[in-house]
C-alpha cells in the first residue's frame, strides 16, 4: 500500500494504549491526527509526525476513520458530546474499555449521527500494539469494520470481527478478561505458597506449560458440557474438588497467607453440593454460578 492509498486516521485519547495506537499508525506511514484533553501528551507524537489536533471537532474532522481510546465510557460520552455532527459519514472505532451495555448505547449515539461504529476489545498491553502477538476482537458495523480493517491490522496481527452486535466485543472481552484476571490471583497465590515453603517462584515456571495445557483442555470440555445440559464427572467431581479445596486451603492457612481466594471457590462447590450435584463434574459450576441447578 502506498503512502498516498492509506488512510488519515485520528486519534482520541493519548494515555498509554492511544499513544501507543498512533505510534502504531504512524509508523506504517498513515497520516495521523491526535488529541488529548491534556495537551502535552500530544507532544511525543507530534514530534514523530502527527497532527495535533486543536480542538476534538477540528481532529475527528481531520479524518474518515475516528479511533478512540479513552478512560472509559464515561470520559467517551464527554469527549464525543460536542462532535456529533462531524461524525456524518466517518467510520468510529471505539477501543475504550466498556461493557457490553455501554457500547450498545454508544452505538446508538454515533449511528443516530451518522456514523459508522465498531467497538473493540483491545486483547493486549499498550508495548504489544503493533506486534504479531497482539489480538484485538471487534463488533457492530460490519461495513465501518471492513473499511477500516486495513488501517486496524496495524494494530494487531491478530484481528477478528465477531459480528453485527455492537455490544459482543465488549462480552467477549469480559469473558476473557475473566479468565485472566482469576488466572493470575492463581499465578499469585501459587507463588505466595511457593515462597512459604522455600521455593522461588521463578522454579514453578517450567512447570507451568503442562497446567495451562490443562486448563485449555478443561475449558474446551466445559464448554461442551454446558452447551450440552450434561456434565458427567468421569475426571473429578464436585465432591472431589471440594475435598481438594478443603485440603489447599488448610496448606495456605498455615503459612498465614490469604485464603479469600480458596473460601470463594469452595463457596460455590459447597453450593453445588448442598444442590444435589457432588457425582457431577467440574462443569456444573457454571450453571451454579449463574444460580441455576
Amino acid at each position: 500500500m502506498s503512502e498516498e492509498s492509506r488512510t488519515p486516521v485520528t486519534v482520541l485519547g493519548l494515555g498509554p494504549m492511544g499513544s501507543a495506537i498512533a505510534k502504531a499508525f504512524l509508523a506504517a506511514g498513515y497520516p495521523t491526527t491526535v488529541w488529548n484533553r491534556t495537551e502535552t501528551k500530544a507532544e511525543a507524537l507530534v514530534g514523530l509526525g502527527a497532527t495535533r489536533g486543536s480542538s476534538v471537532v477540528e481532529a475527528v474532522a481531520a479524518a474518515p476513520l475516528v479511533v478512540v481510546s479513552l478512560l472509559n465510557d464515561a470520559a467517551v460520552a464527554e469527549t464525543l458530546s460536542t462532535v456529533g455532527p462531524a461524525l456524518r459519514g466517518r467510520v468510529l472505532v471505539n477501543l475504550t474499555s466498556s461493557t457490553p451495555e455501554q457500547s450498545r448505547t454508544r452505538a446508538r449515539w454515533a449511528t443516530d449521527h451518522g456514523a459508522d461504529y465498531v467497538d473493540g476489545a483491545v486483547m493486549a498491553v499498550p508495548h504489544g500494539i503493533g506486534t504479531a502477538e497482539a489480538l484485538m476482537l471487534y463488533s457492530g458495523s460490519e461495513i465501518g469494520y471492513r473499511t477500516a480493517e486495513p488501517a486496524l491490522k496495524v494494530l494487531a496481527g491478530q484481528g477478528s470481527y465477531l459480528g453485527a452486535d455492537f455490544g459482543r466485543a465488549a462480552a467477549f472481552d469480559a469473558a476473557l478478561v475473566s479468565v485472566f484476571w482469576l488466572s493470575f490471583f492463581g499465578v499469585s497465590l501459587g507463588i505466595s505458597l511457593a515462597e512459604a515453603e522455600g521455593i522461588k517462584g521463578g522454579e514453578l515456571v517450567p512447570f507451568v506449560p503442562a497446567v495451562v495445557d490443562l486448563l485449555l483442555e478443561m475449558m474446551a470440555h466445559t464448554a461442551e458440557q454446558v452447551d450440552a445440559g450434561h456434565y458427567p464427572g468421569h475426571d473429578t467431581t464436585i465432591a472431589s474438588a471440594s475435598e481438594a479445596f478443603a485440603s489447599l486451603r488448610g496448606v495456605i492457612a498455615r503459612h498465614g497467607i490469604d485464603t479469600g481466594i480458596v473460601d470463594a471457590a469452595n463457596t460455590v462447590l459447597r453450593r453445588a453440593l448442598n444442590a444435589g450435584h457432588g457425582a457431577d463434574g467440574l462443569a456444573r459450576i457454571v450453571p451454579t454460578l449463574s444460580g441455576g441447578h
